[in-house]
């Protein structure tokens, strides 16, 4: 991997690891995603973001404990998004720069049952903010590439 994004990658785990309580995503099952722990990272080059991709204690409990086929209900993914920039005293490094917005999959294999178990939606302000039929197809649509990995593109970056 190069050192660029070996450097992107250890910066948002860093960033997004440091000092998470475990009661802060047990509280808050919608809410205060910036509290939870990370499961990944990803840096879409088409469209120039950085992405934490961070998971409610369900979630990062089954990817660490690689229980994720498929994953279990109540697991909730956010992804973070950036518009990355080049850091202004280390032009080698990409980092975060002006977020871009945070969107969620959550599990449910009866609710979700038309999209795979997982229903899509996006937060606005603290308020997670399920998608209308027409959204969710589109997100749907994209995650059906990723049908033999429950639908998720995320690989965990810690597991036991």
């Amino acid at each position: 991997m190069p050192a660029r994004q070996t450097l992107l990658l250890t910066s948002l785990i860093l960033a997004f690891s440091a000092a998470q309580a475990e009661t802060a995503a047990e509280t808050a099952e919608y809410g205060d995603y910036i509290d939870w722990r990370v499961l990944g990272v990803s840096h879409r080059l088409e469209k120039k973001y950085v992405r934490a991709i961070v998971g409610n204690n369900t979630a990062i409990h089954a990817g660490r404990e690689g229980k994720t086929l498929p994953w279990p209900d109540g697991s909730i993914i956010a992804k973070l998004s950036w518009k990355e920039k080049v850091h202004p005293r280390w032009p080698a490094a990409i980092v975060p720069g002006e977020f871009a917005g945070a969107e969620a999959m959550v599990k449910d294999a009866k609710k979700y049952a038309a999209t795979g178990g997982w229903g899509f939606g996006h937060w606005e302000g603290k308020t997670l903010v399920m998608n209308d039929e027409n959204a969710t197809a589109t997100c749907f649509a994209c995650h059906t590439t990723m049908k033999d990995n429950d639908y998720v593109f995320t690989e965990p970056a810690f597991k036991k």
